[in-house]
């Protein structure tokens, strides 16, 4: 891999920013109301025992970014690249939040449009694992073109296995627009 998976991304209202350790607190203030977990694969995310082992996977990515509202400084959630396949040319997006106030306000789209036109430089395809209950995000991944292909049982970091469904995203389908 001869590109990092934890640049600093922005535009002009939003900055990507990469995950330290002492942004547990913030960040753990925004993961820990419950409706932000509702339709995730692990609904205990908010408990803040369960959000720290989540927070220890993101630091261990090394590709884990806090999201950043530049006119507030506030953040906003958390995303991240992972699991970069060198043979394919392909790595996956996700792990992302946000707290209930940035919902409906086109955040998500912004972030991911950052993300992947950062990210299309250097790999072919982008998936995503999304929570099989998880239909805000199946939403928003068919909005991006995302094409659902596949069905797993994904054991993300320190939890149990759960269904998730596999979404790609080609940069051939990504630029055709």
């Amino acid at each position: 891999m001869n590109f990092s998976i934890q640049p600093v991304l922005e535009n002009n209202e939003y900055q990507l920013i990469p995950l330290q350790q002492g942004d547990f607190e913030l960040l753990y203030e925004v993961a820990s109301d419950p409706k932000v977990w509702e339709q995730h694969p692990n609904k205990d995310r908010y408990k803040r025992e369960v959000f720290e082992n989540f927070f220890r996977g993101a630091i261990e990515s090394n590709g884990a970014f806090k999201i950043i509202e530049k006119s507030t400084g506030n953040i906003l959630g958390s995303t991240r690249f992972y699991d970069f396949n060198e043979s394919e040319n392909s790595i996956f997006i996700g792990y992302t939040f946000y707290g209930t106030k940035s919902w409906g306000k086109g955040i998500n789209p912004q972030i991911k449009k950052l993300m992947m036109d950062y990210i299309f430089k250097f790999v072919n395809k982008v998936y995503f694992h999304i929570g099989k209950e998880n239909h805000r995000s199946q939403i928003a991944l068919e909005r991006l073109n995302g094409q659902k292909i596949a069905e797993q049982e994904i054991a993300y970091f320190g939890e149990a296995a759960r269904t998730n469904f596999v979404y790609e995203i080609t940069r051939e389908n990504y630029f055709k627009d």
